[in-house]
């Protein structure tokens, strides 16, 4: 499927992963309407940082995925649903379980039954490498277990049952793609690395973490939309869940020496308890097996860990006004 001149609805339109999205989907040529979730403040989130000429290239709608009539109106005489749209922080789903449940798993039988009821011709299900779980075994395939370490974790191996159950009951054309840790600009002060930029950027001589041994894959913002975008293209994915993810692993700690030594600033790690994990519900090894998404669609990542860090590097450093570092932001 070629995705130009194609109706595409990005749920989840106004964060992270998926501004980047709809900036690819509209360089591309498709028709994108973003779905923002509504607030009164009339806040398209990142997409309000858009150059005008892209912005007005956008159909913006408001609404929320847990709103089943709502969200049907959006999706009728769409061709192509890309899911992003979820809550996604695990520290909060401690405080909040049951606001993952209505958002990750109901918002997303709400967007599949929708787009089963209006014929959508491909839906992009978004997962997370977070539905492993600590690593059984390295790389992790697509066939490794799910585990259910944090109530975000949880409501999201819901989710792609969810998905998978369309595919198998209604034969829906719905592909899963599992990113695993995404990073890059525009990402909030929740995640380890802007966490680690933006308190070094704002002067801190120590900088609070969690726990620096975990292992994670990391990959790079645009990598990750380019990876959206051939799975959605491909006509081998359907009914398939794909690994995200660059294939290979990095120490917490690691990472933020490297961090450091690009910024160039002396600074000391301190190991911050409010940061911890539950120890049962820590994630101690992420590491990806990409090979099934580059036999099916040919995506390879073509950022590099250090180029990457060095473009979000320069982003926090012109962006620091959107963070606040001496607050915890779960």
């Amino acid at each position: 499927m070629d995705l130009k001149g194609k109706k595409v609805l990005i749920t989840g339109s106004e964060g992270f992963i998926g501004s980047h999205l709809v900036e690819k989907l509209i360089d591309i040529g498709a028709e994108a309407t973003a779905l923002i979730q509504y607030n009164s403040f009339n806040n398209w989130g990142w997409i309000d940082t858009f150059h005008k000429n892209i912005k007005d290239s956008i159909h913006v709608v408001t609404g929320d995925v847990r709103e089943y009539d709502g969200i049907k109106k959006i999706v009728k005489g769409q061709d192509v649903v890309f899911h992003l749209a979820a809550l996604i922080a695990i520290p909060y789903s401690y405080l909040s379980p049951m606001a993952y449940v209505r958002t990750n798993v109901e918002g997303t039988t709400n967007i599949l039954e929708a787009c089963r009821e209006y014929g959508v011709q491909k839906i992009i299900h978004t997962s997370t490498s977070e539905t492993y779980g600590t690593a059984l075994y390295v790389p992790i395939d697509e066939k490794h277990p799910l585990q259910g370490q944090s109530p975000y974790s949880a409501s999201k191996i819901g989710a792609d049952k969810i998905a998978e159950s369309f595919y198998r009951s209604f034969n829906l054309p719905v592909a899963t793609i599992r990113p695993f840790n995404t990073y890059g600009p525009r990402q909030s002060a929740r995640a380890v690395i802007p966490t680690i930029i933006s308190q070094i950027l704002s002067g801190e001589k120590r900088i609070k973490l969690g726990s620096l041994t975990p292992t994670r894959d990391f990959n790079y913002v645009k990598d990750t939309a380019e990876a959206f975008v051939e799975v959605a293209e491909s006509d081998k994915v359907i009914g398939q869940t794909l690994n995200v993810g660059s294939n290979h692993e990095i120490s917490i700690g690691d990472l933020a020496k490297k961090i450091i030594n690009i910024i160039g600033k002396d600074v000391e790690i301190i190991c911050d308890e409010e940061r911890i994990r539950p120890e049962k519900s820590e994630v101690n090894r992420l590491w990806s097996d990409n090979t099934k998404i580059k036999q099916l669609t040919g995506w390879e990542p073509k950022y590099n860990l250090d180029k990457g860090l060095e473009e979000t590097v320069e982003w926090i450093k012109n962006n620091m006004g959107y963070f606040k570092t001496n607050i915890y932001n779960v």
